[in-house]
């Protein structure tokens, strides 16, 4: 069980920092490796679309990224307190939403840019904790 009286994150150790960015890039490729996989046309009707998306490595690149995020996030939540933690983890949010601009040119609203500022800066207010 973890003991919530560790360090602030401003003090976290570079163990936990590290498996943070890990846990950060890891879930954040996973989410694009599925919309790569899934963003291709129709194939002619539901089951074959799920076909042709079964046959795609990014499908499968995804999934391993998955499985990959759920062992840190469960390293990354027995170091640090869970009222923490979930908030650092909402970095993977605008990480997600920054990816979707980049590698599929998706258009960012001015909604979803005050989410990505807000949820920077309360990444920020913990961080300064």
């Amino acid at each position: 069980m973890a003991d919530t009286k560790l360090l602030p994150v401003s003090n976290m150790s570079p163990l936990v920092f590290i498996v943070w960015m890990f846990n950060v890039v890891v879930d954040t490729g996973g989410q694009l490796a599925f919309k790569a996989a899934a963003a291709h046309g129709d194939e002619g009707g539901v089951m074959a679309h799920w076909r042709a998306m079964a046959r795609r490595p990014w499908l499968w690149l995804g999934i391993f990224f998955f499985c990959a995020e759920f062992i840190l996030w469960l390293i990354f939540l027995s170091l640090v307190p869970l009222s923490e933690g979930i908030l650092l983890g909402s970095l993977n949010i605008v990480m997600v939403l920054l990816g979707g601009r980049l590698i599929f040119n998706e258009r960012l609203n001015g909604r979803c840019l005050l989410g990505i500022f807000l949820i920077a800066a309360g990444v920020a207010i913990v961080g300064l904790a």
